[in-house]
């Protein structure tokens, strides 16, 4: 029973295919050993042999037992194996004739066994002993055959085509099962995938359902605060009014948001783009947050760039979507402080640019742990921290999905508990010349005054008669109100068939139509009205008023034949300009324009910080000339030595000179403090108020006390920053940084700089010949026996750079005066490999006359463009000592 039980599993489809291939394997294979078994006998073949077989039978049989008892198929497999390869072959080969039996074709088998069952590191080192074993084998017949138990030319024969014929019907079966198996595992794929598709269908159908039937009473909400705010109203309510509008609107969002993920989910997501107002829509969504903020105590600042065109090309709702999502998240977690919304422009070509849009708060900020998981759906980093803080978990991942679908980037920069930023670049068209024409704006003041604006209608059209339909009386109401001041006459039925018979005998200019009513929808009137016998608004233009807001609706409702479409809830703008596009233009009576509105956001306008769009930074140890610092707006991360007199800004609070007087008094020492993790965090942070991507170039990862470590930890809490290990030093380092600033000068993308620095460290060349190694042992870099003796044979070491390592180079022997010109004659030996634009000439403690002598030395053999004589930092000169200086330039490709 148990063998039966133990048998079954080979149909069980809850089981792994390796085990169920094991119940096979070991069913055929024991009936293959009681068959080998038996033609053994007939054919007469050694008694050791058939005593293997005979033992192999109930070995297996005891393994598979177990297996399955415990549940431990793959151990007793590996057990099997190991067994089969290291004893039952070897012995198997030598007593059944060798290579003149059927041995050799079971060693086929027993390697199929392993790779069929066998999973993970274990099956290769199977299969690796099992070679071995195989060649020791045939290493034994053929140079030991004594030991061999022969078969006859008759047995072989037998015995070989006996093993053919097992093998080739176990083979078959083995492939046979695989192919079963595979078939029953696509069988339940597709049986999965169509349940997930009906879920999916289920889901969707749900969420559209949900979003209809809430938006219909914001529709209400926000139309009737919309009256509330035209009204002659006192601060009081006017201040509650735009409170309700505003997070209403937030609302709505977080509706949208729930129906995208479905979207995304389902992969039906699409863009709708067209020609926008940016400025529009920057205003819309301040609207919508400076009273929260100002709730919180919180500063609202808004950059805009001048430069920004007015009129982009692209799908505004998703762009105001990620902006709603992403400023609504900052403000959330920011307790105190501010959040500003910059937006950049950087033209790519003649009708192509990149808006860059940066959030940025100084709430409690992300760990660096969380960020990987920050744009996973339903998911909230620091639950327990932030359990008080209201949200879905939705918002970052479909701002992400939306993001990459319009083919832009986000990331994120955060320093836990100091704030974060969000860097959000979409590429869009440029549908007009025009400029925006807002700035920095005072948040508050620009909304008081928006608050207090009295309302006009943008036309007047008392002659229209129009038609609205919608099974909703609420929704009625509010269309009624909303389009009271434009005097035209309004009708209102609650249903399809109402509606019909107003049309029958009533002739409306314009209609507008809700969808989803009982008995009728609005399609089916929509038809009905169209084909109506005797009818007369057979020609009149028809708008679909609904709460179904996805494209797939909007592309249907076109199909169908719609005259236009708005989305529920609606405004009091949106009808009227809906009303002014499709009536009788002699109908229409236009009293108020836009232009006022842009005169206002003239009051906006101030100075605009303009971010540089890569910036490099660097350690003050890379001994790079103010001019060029200067010139390449390059940023620096300052060391400190300590020192028994104190804590020293390294290039600022000490200068070498300082440092090597304080280091000649006897039992004075000094030791160099590199930028801490938080160090870096706080300079990455500052430096990204000024720049969208920063590299920091750094001194070489495997030099004593080097800053590599602590920046490139620092850097996992920043998207936007890339370190990269320069492996130099000093002004081998200055070098590298110079070629990056060149590279941001061409243009070039933070990858592309990234992937030509990586290799070009190669190009550069970094040495300095020495006085002597006294201060390098003072450092504890070498030991004082060592420095006696180079004192004693006057020698000169060279330092260089070799794969990012200080190693000694050369040695000269001599005065110090002469082992500078062999030095440079050393380096400057192959002059036509070396690029001659800048050579660094990176000195410490020598005065005006030495240098002289350097520059005379290097202007005998080679010319330069430029020769820059750079005193070394504190630090450097800490390791170097005076007398020191090196030629630091890059060779030629």
């Amino acid at each position: 029973m148990k063998l039966k039980k133990n048998f079954s599993g080979l149909h069980d489809e809850t089981k792994e295919p390796q085990d169920r291939m094991f119940v096979l394997v070991v069913i055929v294979a024991m009936a293959a050993l009681v068959l080998i078994t038996i033609v053994g006998v007939i054919l007469g073949e050694s008694t050791e042999d058939l005593l293997i077989l005979g033992l192999s039978f109930p070995v297996f049989g005891v393994f598979t037992m177990l297996a399955f008892k415990y549940d431990k198929v793959q151990f007793f497999a590996k057990l099997a194996g190991a067994l089969l390869i290291l004893v039952i072959m070897p012995m198997t080969f030598i007593t059944s004739g060798g290579m003149n039996g059927g041995a050799p074709m079971w060693f086929i088998f027993v390697a199929l066994f392993v790779s069929l069952i066998i999973i993970g590191k274990m099956r290769w080192v199977l299969l690796g002993i099992l070679m071995l074993v195989i060649c020791g084998c045939y290493y034994i017949q053929y140079y030991h055959p004594e030991l061999m138990t022969p078969h006859t030319e008759e047995m072989a024969f037998k015995d070989s085509l006996i093993s053919v014929l097992m093998i080739t019907l176990l083979l078959c079966l083995l492939v046979r099962y695989e192919i079963l198996i595979l078939k029953e595992a696509y069988r339940r794929a597709e049986e999965q995938r169509k349940e997930i598709d009906e879920l999916n269908k289920s889901q969707s159908k749900f969420f559209s359902s949900m979003s209809h039937e809430i938006r219909t009473p914001i529709n209400t909400i926000i139309g009737l605060n919309e009256m509330i705010l035209r009204e002659n109203i006192s601060d009081e309510v006017a201040e509650d009014a735009n409170n309700v509008r505003s997070a209403s609107k937030i609302l709505l969002h977080l509706i949208n948001d729930i129906l995208d993920m479905s979207k995304f989910e389902s992969g039906k997501m699409e863009l709708t783009p067209g020609n926008y107002d940016i400025g529009k829509m920057i205003s819309e969504i301040v609207g919508m947050f400076w009273m929260r903020t100002k709730e919180k105590g919180l500063e609202f600042h808004v950059d805009v760039d001048p430069d920004l065109p007015m009129e982009l090309y692209g799908d505004e709702v998703r762009i105001e979507q990620i902006l709603i999502n992403v400023l609504n998240n900052a403000i959330k977690y920011t307790m105190e402080g501010s959040v500003k919304l910059s937006i950049q422009y950087r033209r790519l070509d003649e009708k192509r640019c990149q808006i860059i849009y940066s959030v940025t708060d100084t709430g409690i900020g992300i760990k660096k742990e969380s960020i990987p998981y920050l744009f996973t759906a339903f998911k909230r980093i620091d639950e327990n921290e932030n359990k008080h803080i209201e949200g879905t978990g939705l918002g970052l991942s479909i701002v992400k999905q939306l993001v990459e679908l319009m083919n832009g980037t986000i990331s994120v920069n955060s320093v836990y508990t100091k704030g974060t930023t969000f860097i959000i670049t979409i590429p869009q068209e440029i549908a007009g010349d025009e400029k925006v024409r807002i700035g920095k704006v005072d948040i508050e003041k620009n909304n008081e005054e928006k608050r207090h604006l009295a309302y006009h209608s943008r036309f007047e059209a008392p002659e229209a008669r129009i038609l609205a339909v919608d099974d909703n009386a609420s929704n009625l109401l509010v269309l009624t109100k909303l389009l009271k001041a434009t005097g035209m006459n309004i009708d209102t039925v609650q249903s399809g068939r109402q509606a019909l018979e107003k049309t029958m005998v009533n002739e409306y200019d314009l209609i507008f139509l809700d969808h989803m009513m009982p008995e009728m929808n609005g399609i089916e009137c929509f038809h009905a009205i169209k084909s109506q016998v005797g009818g007369v608004n057979r020609d009149t233009k028809v708008v679909i008023l609904t709460a179904n807001a996805d494209s797939e609706s909007k592309a249907m409702y076109v199909r169908e034949g719609f005259d236009g479409y708005l989305v529920k809830p609606t405004s009091g703008e949106k009808l009227e300009k809906e009303c002014m596009r499709l009536l009788p233009k002699d109908m229409v009576h236009a009293v108020y324009t836009d232009d006022s509105i842009v005169e206002e956001s003239m009051s906006w306008l101030k100075d605009h910080d303009r971010k540089e769009e890569v910036l490099i930074s660097a350690d003050s140890v890379a001994d790079i000339s103010a001019d060029l610092i200067k010139k390449y707006n390059i940023s620096i991360i300052r060391h400190k030595l300590i020192t028994t007199e104190g804590i020293f800004t390294d290039g600022k609070e000490i200068e070498s000179e300082g440092l090597i007087s304080y280091m000649t008094k006897s039992g004075n020492i000094a030791q160099n403090m590199a930028p801490s993790v938080e160090d870096f965090e706080s300079y990455f942070a500052k430096l990204l108020t000024k720049a969208n991507n920063i590299i920091h170039i750094s001194i070489s990862g495997k030099v004593t006390d080097s800053a590599y470590s602590a920046a490139a930890e620092a850097s996992k809490a920043f998207d936007n920053v890339t370190v990269i290990d320069s492996k130099h030093l000093s002004s081998g380092q200055a070098l590298m940084v110079l070629e990056a600033c060149q590279m941001v000068k061409e243009g070039l993308s933070v990858d592309e700089i990234r992937k030509r620095l990586e290799s070009s460290w190669k190009n550069f060349s970094t040495s300095f010949v020495v006085r002597d190694l006294e201060y390098m042992e003072k450092a504890g870099q070498v030991d004082g026996g060592i420095l006696s003796i180079t004192r004693a044979l006057m020698v000169r070491p060279v330092l260089t750079m070799k794969k990012g390592k200080i190693t000694v180079g050369k040695l000269f022997f001599g005065s110090q005066e002469n082992s500078w010109r062999k030095y440079i004659a050393s380096e400057l030996r192959f002059t036509q490999n070396i690029d001659k634009k800048l050579l660094f000439v990176t000195y410490v403690g020598m005065s005006q006359k030495d240098l002289d002598i350097v520059k005379e030395e290097i202007e005998k053999r080679a010319t330069f463009e430029r020769i820059i004589f750079q005193k070394a930092s504190p630090v450097i000169a800490l390791n170097c000592g005076p007398g020191t200086f090196g030629l630091l330039y890059k060779k030629k490709n």
